[in-house]
């Protein structure tokens, strides 16, 4: 059976910075290839594409993960003839959205403008690109200013554009840039009528075009000019658009052959399989491979070029919840060569990442790779020696606080020194300390696997850090201070402050290691499940105090409205499957499938919040199934009546 046609990479592309159907972009490109392409519509801010616009200001080459982060190392690429723009905002064009076809692996669009076809098939670093103008007018292929500053030079005896770009938005890398090399086939290049415009960040250039008909083949590198080129010839070879094409769209197919499900009906199936096309796209390759083919990559950190492979674009609180635990299942070899991915940041500059763009970001609290590691250890997955070198970088940010805040547990040493992270010294000290108890039970879990008993001994002792922070009087989780007193005038409604991204609503289950604890702290297992019904029963109203202002997964929840359920939101993923770990799967059953069925759509406005590098495109593949991993780290799948009529993973019936 064919699975491609079922993908809609549109899925999630109707957003807005105030309210996200999930903030992705239809990316054309290799399963967690280095090198994406989508329209650029318009750029507003971080946001350049909408579902909906019927205009565009060119082609794309991104490695945007989130436009919450940004972009880094991205080219606009634009057909044009008559008066040529040196932006994108100047050479914009009307499309039409019934002639475009936006793929995993073919994208075609028809700039009216210039009256030009354009296709582009993606490689893994770099990709295929024909262009069909109507006409025979003068015509150019412009690569246009995004972000940062720009080179250009020509080769005309190899009819080669080189290109560079340092352009990273948020995140530290140090001497980065960006390397293409776009060779033109078969004398489309017209070298002496190509021109540059402009320098650094505005720097432009035109490459004049012979022909109506002009085929181009793309490579990149982070690590030089000659690395584009070799990552170009090694991709493409001789091989035609069509024959690349092919190479794409089949990489796709056995990807999504992964998971084979008869689905109760087309919406079914083609959500499903739009979610496990945005599974298979992060976190993104960031290696490459030398003169001997082995794996080489430019660190961001102090800006060497290192032995080993890399990955990036991707934040370790969102992805630990269901993208990993899933990757368990139909990734385990691609798991384990991220595992070494990560591992090697520790290696080049002491920290295990918490979230990368190119290099470190500041974006999302704690340090939750301890639960990519630990799910990773607990099934069999990554090698002795990765793994060794996990727990050293673990138990280093355990205990030690950076002074940059894009490295490490913000609150490391007073956690250890107080048994949970003051609300006075720290902001989301309660999700801070929930994270930090349950870092270090994937700790635990870790030297276990290892047989580094007394570490795990160690470490266990803090896993019930979090009790400190309950309250019984409300029954939610609430800071303290240095002095062990909790605020005055609680109120479980306000978002922010003590809380990452929610209310105490939200923020206070956050215990996936120990949930039988939390229910004692309830009064036992029935108190616990009656606390879950009063939060799915309550009405979705928030209170802005926290920050300020309004953030956009406040005007998520409440539109979706599930109470305060807030399944925009990752604070929120878990919360139906407890039900079951409680004794009580019929309610884990009853939301689940609402959620699935009311909250998910394969359309522009498919996903009821930031869909998140895979997360929640994961968190649906898992519930449809019928399973979820409470607690990454853990062996053990909730289990419950799937919503799909049947399903395989890797041709086993589950």
């Amino acid at each position: 059976m064919e699975y491609l046609s079922y993908v809609n990479t549109q899925m999630g592309t109707a957003s807005h910075p105030r309210r996200s159907f999930g903030n992705t972009l239809p990316l054309t490109q290799m399963p967690f290839g280095m090198a994406s392409f989508c329209l650029q519509t318009e750029v507003k801010r971080a946001w350049f594409y909408h579902a909906h616009h019927e205009f565009a200001e060119g082609i794309r080459l991104t490695h945007q993960f989130s436009p919450w982060v940004g972009d880094y190392g991205a080219f606009l690429m634009m057909p044009q003839n008559d008066c040529v723009a040196s932006t994108g905002e100047g050479a914009w064009s009307g499309i039409r959205k019934s002639e475009t076809e936006e793929k995993p692996d073919y994208f075609k669009g028809r700039f009216l403008r210039s009256d030009c076809t354009v296709e582009l098939t993606p490689t893994e670093r770099g990709g295929a690109l024909r262009m069909t103008f109507g006409d025979a007018r003068p015509s150019y292929l412009s690569f246009l200013p995004v972000l940062g500053n720009y080179t250009y030079r020509v080769d005309a005896d190899t009819a080669t554009l080189y290109g560079t770009t340092d352009g990273h938005a948020l995140s530290a890398a140090e001497n980065f840039k960006t390397y293409i090399a776009v060779r033109f086939l078969d004398g489309a290049m017209d070298a002496e009528r190509t021109y540059t415009q402009g320098e650094g960040a505005s720097a432009c250039i035109h490459v004049a075009l012979h022909g109506r008909k002009v085929e181009a083949r793309i490579g990149i590198s982070y690590i030089s000019e000659a690395m584009a080129v070799a990552a170009l010839e090694r991709e493409c070879g001789a091989l035609s658009f069509d024959e690349l094409r092919a190479r794409a769209a089949e990489s796709w197919e056995e990807k999504l052959r992964r998971i084979e499900i008869d689905a109760k009906d087309e919406k079914q199936m083609r959500t499903f399989y739009s979610c496990l096309y945005r599974v298979f796209l992060f976190p993104h390759k960031a290696y490459e491979l030398d003169e001997n083919g082995n794996a080489v990559h430019y660190s961001p950190i102090d800006g060497k070029v290192k032995s080993g492979v890399r990955y990036t674009d991707n934040c370790f609180w969102d992805t630990y919840r269901t993208l990993y635990p899933l990757f368990t299942l139909i990734a385990r070899e691609e798991y384990a060569e991220m595992l070494a991915g990560f591992v090697s940041d520790y290696a080049d500059g002491g920290w295990l990442p918490r979230c990368n763009s190119m290099g470190a970001v500041d974006c999302m609290p704690s340090t939750l790779i301890d639960a990519v590691i630990a799910e990773a250890a607990a099934n069999g997955i990554g090698s002795k020696d990765v793994l060794e070198t996990a727990l050293e970088g673990m138990l280093y940010h355990a205990t030690q606080t950076s002074e940059d805040p894009r490295y490490g547990r913000s609150g490391a040493k007073s956690f250890l020194k107080y048994g949970y992270v003051p609300r006075n010294e720290h902001r989301e000290s309660v999700n801070l300390t929930q994270d930090f108890a349950y870092g270090d039970w994937c700790i635990a879990t870790v030297a276990e696997v290892l047989g580094k008993h007394d570490v795990a001994e160690e470490y266990r002792k803090h896993t019930s850090y979090y009790q400190n922070l309950f309250d019984p009087s409300t029954g939610f989780m609430r800071g303290k201070d240095t002095d062990g007193n909790m605020a005055e005038n609680f109120d479980p409604f306000v978002w922010g402050g003590e809380y990452t991204e929610g209310s105490a609503w939200q923020n206070s289950f956050a215990v996936p290691h120990d949930i039988e604890g939390l229910a004692t702290l309830h009064g036992g297992r029935e108190a616990l499940i009656a606390k879950l019904d009063e939060l799915f029963s309550t009405a979705p109203q928030y209170r802005v105090m926290g920050y300020g202002f309004e953030i956009h997964e406040m005007t998520e929840m409440a539109l979706v409205d599930f109470g305060q359920m807030a399944i925009s939101n990752q604070p929120s993923f878990h919360l139906p499957f407890i039900f079951a770990a409680l004794g009580a799967p019929e309610k884990t059953e009853y939301w689940v499938h609402r959620l699935t069925e009311e909250a998910f759509a394969p359309t522009p406005e498919g996903y009821p919040g930031d869909e998140d590098t895979g997360t929640t495109a994961a968190w649906y593949i898992l519930s449809v199934l019928g399973m979820y991993r409470l607690c990454p780290g853990k062996k053990e799948w909730i289990r419950f009546k799937p919503s799909v009529k049947s399903a395989k993973i890797l041709g086993n019936q589950i």
